[in-house]
C-alpha cells in the first residue's frame, strides 16, 4: 500500500497506460481522480471521473475547481493524456503539429500551473509527466509528437527547480516509455511492431501495467530522494 490515503490526479485515465496508472494506484490505497475527455463511468471503487479537454484551459480551471471541491489536497499528479497525429515533416498539416502541440505540451501546462503550486503552498507533492523514447530518440513520421515529448521533458526539468522553491519540496519527474502495447499501436503496421520488439534488448514490447509501476515508485515515498529526472523504461530499445 505504497499510496495509502494518498489523492492522485491522472490525466487520460480510461484508456491504456493512464487507465493502468489509475489501477496500480488504487491497488496501492490511493484515491484516484482521473481525467479523460471523453465522459467515462468509474470501473472500480475509489475512483471519481472528471470530462475535461486538457488543451482548454477554461476546461482545467473548472475540473480544478472540482477536484479542490472534493479534496483539500493533491498528493500526486500524473500528466499521462496524450495524442499522435503522424506523418512525414513534408506532408504533416499544420493543423496535425498545432493538435499534438495543444495535448501534448499544453495540455500538461494547463494543469501544472493550478496544481505545482498548490502542492507547492502545502510544501509536498510528487507530478510526473509522461513523455516517451521519442522525445528522447526522434523517429521518422512524429516530428510533432517527438518534439512535444522533449518539450514535456524540458517542462519537467524546469518545474523540478521551480516548485522546489522555498521549501517547497515537490519532486517532478518524468517517464519515458518505449513501445506499448495499448490502442496508440492500433494503426501502426505488423512489420514495424515486429520491428520495435527486435530492435529491445528484452525483445518485446512493454505491457501497459509495466509502465504503472514506475511510475508507482516515481509517485511513492520510495523515490523521495529523486527529482529532476527522466526514467527510461523501454527493455533496452535501441533506435
Amino acid at each position: 500500500m505504497l499510496l495509502k490515503d494518498k489523492v492522485a490526479v491522472v490525466t487520460g485515465a480510461s484508456n491504456g497506460i493512464g487507465r493502468a496508472i489509475v489501477d496500480v494506484f488504487i491497488e496501492n490505497g490511493a484515491k484516484v481522480i482521473g481525467l479523460d475527455i471523453a465522459e467515462k463511468e468509474p470501473w472500480t471503487d475509489n475512483l471519481t471521473m472528471i470530462v475535461a479537454d486538457i488543451s482548454s484551459a477554461s476546461d482545467c480551471e473548472k475540473a480544478y475547481r472540482k477536484i479542490t471541491g472534493m479534496t483539500e489536497r493533491i498528493d500526486i499528479l500524473v500528466n499521462c493524456a496524450g495524442i499522435t497525429r503522424d506523418a512525414m515533416t513534408k506532408k504533416m498539416s499544420e493543423e496535425q503539429f498545432d493538435q499534438v502541440m495543444e495535448v501534448n505540451v499544453k495540455g500538461v501546462w494547463n494543469l501544472t500551473r493550478l496544481i505545482g503550486p498548490a502542492m507547492q503552498a502545502n510544501k509536498s507533492g510528487s507530478i510526473i509527466n509522461i513523455s516517451s523514447v521519442v522525445g528522447i530518440f526522434g523517429n521518422v513520421g512524429q516530428s510533432n509528437y517527438a518534439a512535444s515529448k522533449a518539450a514535456v521533458i524540458g517542462m519537467t526539468k524546469s518545474w523540478a527547480k521551480e516548485f522546489a522553491l522555498k521549501g517547497g519540496n515537490v519532486r517532478v519527474n518524468a517517464v519515458a516509455p518505449g513501445y506499448t502495447e495499448t490502442n496508440m499501436l492500433s494503426t501502426v503496421p505488423v512489420e514495424l511492431l515486429d520491428k520495435f520488439r527486435s530492435s529491445t534488448a528484452l525483445g518485446r514490447l512493454a505491457e501497459p501495467v509495466e509502465i504503472a509501476n514506475s511510475v508507482l515508485f516515481l509517485a511513492s515515498d520510495l523515490s523521495s530522494y529523486i527529482t529532476g529526472e527522466v526514467l527510461n523504461v523501454n527493455g533496452g530499445m535501441r533506435l
